[in-house]
């Protein structure tokens, strides 16, 4: 993160990141303004490996309607299916 600002990179609005260890902390200690996110992706990757293995089809659809959910009611609807 410190090479990015040497380069020019003067704020950051929004960070997606994956799950490694340390790299948000980074961010904000660099970018103290940047929101830091975890990536929807990853995350759904990570809840299918409590799944199993026949079950991950039906789990990561049940997720996808959870997570493509065009407002909080939606979304919410679909987490009480699920």
């Amino acid at each position: 993160m410190t090479e990015l600002k040497n380069r020019g990179v003067k704020d950051i609005f929004v960070a997606c990141v994956d799950e490694l260890k340390g790299f948000p902390k980074a961010i904000e200690t660099v970018f103290p303004e940047t929101q830091v996110q975890l990536c929807m992706l990853h995350m759904v990757r990570h809840c299918l490996n409590y799944v199993l293995w026949k079950q991950c089809k039906d789990v990561a659809t049940d997720l996808k309607s959870i997570c493509s959910a065009v407002n909080l009611e939606e979304a919410e609807y679909h987490l009480e299916l699920f």
